[in-house]
């Protein structure tokens, strides 16, 4: 089937429509582009999940924070299509901005709990653009199911909560963290990385698989888990933004990890000038 690309809300939504008027499910994948494996994956998963495939691609500049990179953010539309063919993607949805934030625009969607502390702390209003367009592109294509990586963990949390609290009629699931073959959790911000500062983005996931070790071991506590991430960063001269353990669906603080309830360990840190998050189940 060959690739087809739209970039109208009307032309995605008779998309929709069509596919559920054929009796087939619709998975949906939403990107910012510039896509890597990890996104490649997330595509092959839903065609696993799915009779029909759509991407969306489009850099939301709500989730974006004053300082953050909206301008610089990499972007390669040509080439996204080949990887979507070379995935066996139905359907690229491209939109312009003002198809999804049109004149007088001025409603938004607030996740209120699991958007708290973490990215939601660092970057205020970043998750608010984050569920506003997830809502628009999931009420616009009415996917029976959706796919997102884990690699962005509390967004993924964001999310899940908006489908179900909405009742967007959406199954939200998260696909792990597709890491290079030296543990690299793959991003498109890597592409921002000096050789050098690669190496050193090294210590987000070492720290990780150290605290793993650790708490494999019998350690329980969260402050000595911390502690071995924290020391794996500074010593690759890493800036951290936060280190947490919480709980893996509350994101919840813990002080310890209990038998049978899940952890995660969440990083965000700067490795020169460019901002990483990665994150590792633990315990459970």
């Amino acid at each position: 089937m060959t690739l087809r690309t739209v970039s109208t809300l009307e032309e995605a939504g008779r998309f929709g429509d069509a596919t559920r008027l054929a009796r087939q499910r619709l998975a949906l994948v939403p990107t910012m582009g510039f896509l890597h494996e990890g996104h490649l994956s997330l595509m092959r998963e839903a065609r696993r999940h799915a009779d029909v495939v759509a991407v969306s691609i489009f850099v939301n500049p709500t989730q974006f924070g004053p300082n953050d990179d909206l301008a610089r953010y990499p972007r390669d539309a040509e080439g996204d299509l080949v990887k979507c063919a070379s995935a066996g993607v139905d359907l690229v949805f491209l939109p312009e901005v003002a198809a999804l934030y049109g004149p007088g625009h001025q409603t938004w969607v607030d996740v209120v709990e699991v958007s708290q502390g973490l990215c939601g702390e660092r970057r205020p209003g970043h998750f608010r653009g984050v569920a506003t367009v997830v809502t628009k592109l999931l009420t616009l294509f009415r996917p029976h199911v959706a796919l997102f990586g884990e690699k962005d963990y509390q967004q993924l949390q964001v999310i899940k909560a908006l489908a179900r609290d909405l009742n967007l009629g959406a199954e939200v699931l998260g696909v792990p963290t597709l890491r290079d073959a030296d543990g690299l959790a793959m991003s498109s911000r890597n592409s921002y990385l000096s050789s050098e500062e690669r190496t050193r983005a090294l210590s987000l996931s070492r720290g990780m698989e150290a605290a793993r070790a650790l708490q494999a071991q019998g350690e329980l506590r969260a402050e000595p888990l911390v502690a071995v991430v924290r020391a794996t960063l500074a010593q690759a001269q890493v800036r951290e933004d936060y280190v947490a353990l919480v709980d893996s669906e509350s994101l919840r603080p813990l002080t310890v990890l209990s038998s049978g309830v899940p952890g995660r360990l969440l990083v965000a840190a700067f490795v020169g000038k460019t901002r990483l998050i990665d994150n590792m189940a633990i315990g459970g």
